[in-house]
């Protein structure tokens, strides 16, 4: 069965973030690959005895979201923090699809953050691309697999699961750290994936 890989992340030193937390963080994301690859092989196997595994192959499939989006978004995440930050440009196609979208900029920016700091629990704030009425949504995904748009594109995505930020920021610095995500953001790369899914 062909196997899921893991990419490798180019990511400078950081604003706030530190070379250790993103060392861990990448680990973390190895072991979605690992577990996604796992749990299609473990199914593959059950599937020549569909009745005796019957439970076994429902909990797998149940688990292959959780896994696959670990996958998926920290992959959307990690490459935004590569080639160093780089800043939004005004006069580009993604300024102006935010703008036509989600209102102006700054106020987009504001509520993104706030969205991001103040929400509570686990789970991922989210710029998607809506490839069906070619429009952005911002939205917030519990753990990493509910609460996903249907038939959107992850365009930016910002991981608050506590393992991304706690051993920098200590709890109570989740504000914080969302503003160095963003003074670490390369939005060249977030013009590129609204492009790729345009």
């Amino acid at each position: 069965m062909k196997q899921f890989i893991p990419k490798t992340f180019t990511i400078p030193t950081l604003t706030g973030i530190s070379a250790k937390t993103i060392e861990e963080h990448i680990k973390l994301y190895e072991g979605y690959v690992k577990n996604v690859n796992a749990i299609i092989e473990k199914t593959h196997e059950y599937k020549k005895d569909r009745e005796a595994n019957s439970y076994a192959l429902s909990e797998l499939r149940r688990r292959l979201s959780f896994e696959y989006n670990g996958i998926r978004n920290h992959e959307v995440y990690f490459s935004s923090l590569e080639g160093g930050p780089k800043a939004l440009n005004y006069e580009g196609p993604l300024k102006k699809a935010i703008e036509e979208h989600c209102g102006p900029i700054e106020e987009f920016l504001t509520g993104f953050k706030a969205m991001a700091a103040s929400t509570r629990g686990i789970g991922w704030a989210v710029l998607w691309h809506d490839s069906r009425d070619n429009r952005l949504l911002a939205s917030w995904i519990d753990e990493q697999h509910i609460g996903e748009l249907n038939g959107c594109t992850m365009i930016l995505a910002i991981d608050m699961w506590e393992h991304s930020y706690v051993a920098d920021y200590q709890p109570s610095g989740k504000k914080k750290y969302v503003e160095d995500f963003f003074a670490n953001l390369n939005w060249d790369v977030i013009e590129k994936n609204l492009q790729e899914a345009l």
